[in-house]
């Protein structure tokens, strides 16, 4: 080929290389296939970047470096389009495949806190506030932990099938009937000072009414440490209720009988429907029972590893069903559990 020619067909490789990349930048495709067929049309052997890429023998020797980085531009950008074309279809084929097409068109409800777990954090943060810490343990417990280690004696009507699910027709295996079974097992891993409290769901064989059912929940408070008093226990008691009920609640606490406590006490406030007056509520009353409380039982300490002449320490318990009660004014216990959202959707503003 002549100079002059060489030097035309020059100019006529740059422009067909600037109308390539015109028409690069402007690609689209909706499919697979579509990207497929551009794929084949510029850059398969047959393709439109691969045919003057064999052309480029034909350049003149002092033009090959510019044509050369030309062609090198093309070929790298054609690749860079159809790998760009590539994702494009494969982000959206994956969000497709995340849009479940059975959800409804209508706006979907937030779901609110169930009220028993509302005013178990309630409490439990109350207590936090004292220096608890919180504690767990297994639901499906044996008999020294639930009543052994807690001074139950054998024939204490908490043991008899009447009270107390048992599993697998074993009298030593069955499901907790309190939270204090938490308490035994960190007393037995752990020396004090002991501080925590025991959340969580307990079972009892009762017959299920609007007052009783067969489970519930506790939230169970123990301290442990030298020279921890009575004074110590009222007093945590009178801030639990304050925080609970509101800053004019008043305690009084009435001598009891627990295996586990001596002294025991029930612990009654001053009604806060009715601030102590007096009214159906509270029978009249002015005061309704809200817990159990007492000083740790010297046996119960030594049952568990821990010198009763070091240490002292106080417990204390209470249903989240009652305190609820007491709170919203709920009438039947039975509603707790049997998720009618008419009411649950009346706590919506309490979480």
């Amino acid at each position: 080929m002549y100079p002059f020619a060489r030097k035309k067909y020059n100019i006529h490789m740059i422009d067909k290389i600037n109308q390539l990349l015109a028409e690069i930048d402007s690609l689209k495709a909706g499919k697979a296939e579509e990207i497929e067929a551009l794929r084949i049309k510029y850059l398969s052997k047959k393709g439109e970047v691969s045919a003057l890429m064999n052309d480029f023998r034909n350049v003149a020797a002092d033009q090959k470096r510019e044509v050369g980085i030309r062609l090198n531009e093309l070929k790298e950008k054609a690749q860079e389009r159809i790998n760009q074309l590539k994702e494009s279809i494969e982000n959206n084929q994956s969000s497709d495949d995340n849009i479940d097409l059975t959800r409804t068109a209508a706006p979907v409800e937030l779901g609110t806190r169930h009220p028993i777990s509302i005013v178990k954090k309630e409490i439990c943060d109350i207590l936090r506030k004292l220096g608890f810490s919180i504690a767990e343990g297994p639901e499906i417990e044996d008999d020294w932990h639930v009543f052994s280690a807690l001074n139950f004696a054998d024939d204490h009507p908490a043991r008899d099938m009447q009270d107390t699910f048992f599993i697998s027709r074993s009298p030593e295996i069955l499901l907790r009937t309190h939270t204090s079974s938490v308490q035994t097992r960190v007393m037995e891993k752990q020396q004090p000072p002991i501080r925590i409290i025991c959340p969580g769901r307990v079972y009892r064989n009762e017959a299920i009414s609007y007052r009783a059912h067969c489970f519930f929940h506790q939230v169970e408070a123990l301290y442990i440490d030298k020279n921890v008093s009575f004074a110590d226990l009222k007093q945590a008691l009178l801030f639990l209720a304050k925080e609970l009920f509101g800053a004019d609640t008043k305690i009084r606490l009435r001598p009891s009988y627990f295996p586990f406590t001596e002294p025991s006490a029930e612990m009654d406030i001053s009604c806060n429907i009715c601030g102590g007056k007096g009214c159906p509520f509270c029978k009249h009353t002015g005061w309704v029972e809200i817990l159990g409380c007492g000083m740790v039982d010297p046996n119960v300490l030594e049952n568990c590893g821990i010198d009763s002449k070091v240490y002292t320490g106080y417990a204390l318990g209470m249903g989240v069903e009652r305190i609820t009660n007491l709170k919203y004014r709920v009438k039947d216990l039975r509603m707790f559990s049997e998720n009618d959202k008419r009411f649950l959707e009346q706590f919506e503003s309490a979480h």
